[in-house]
């Protein structure tokens, strides 16, 4: 069950999202490295998740699914998230239920205070880190470890 494959999506990998163009200096604030562990794809999002910036983790989430029980999203290096960041993990959490669980990992406090206020964290599977959310299933909610 290790890490089969990275894939970078942002500047740095010279690629582009598909739909809403983002601008260069938009896509600097934020990166988004996919991989595979186990029968779980982790998506690594990195910097500053907004309006001007979500379109780079929306193409990511639309790789197709198959043969996964659960997507996670490592938020860990992500410092800031606005409405459209949240709304885009709830428009995917939908989008995969019933088949795939969604399971976002590792909510720094500026984050952690968003998914709060909104009650996000009531809606949205949430754990520690990356190694508790591909570990087993777990139910909406926050989750231990």
């Amino acid at each position: 069950m290790g890490e089969e494959c990275t894939d970078r999506i942002g500047p740095e990998a010279g690629m582009s999202a598909e739909g809403p163009e983002v601008e260069p200096q938009e896509a600097a604030r934020l990166s988004v490295a996919v991989r595979r562990s186990g029968d779980a794809r982790v998506v690594a999002v990195t910097g500053e998740l907004d309006h001007d910036t979500v379109a780079l983790l929306a193409e990511a989430l639309a790789e197709p699914m198959d043969g996964l029980a659960r997507v996670v999203i490592d938020l860990s290096g992500t410092g800031f998230c606005d409405s459209s960041g949240l709304n885009q993990l709830l428009r995917t959490r939908l989008d995969l239920q019933p088949r795939v669980e969604l399971v976002v990992a590792g909510l720094r406090p500026a984050v952690a205070r968003l998914f709060a206020i909104t009650g996000a964290d009531e809606v949205l599977t949430v754990t520690k880190d990356v190694e508790a959310a591909v570990r087993e299933p777990h139910s909406p909610g926050r989750t231990p470890g």
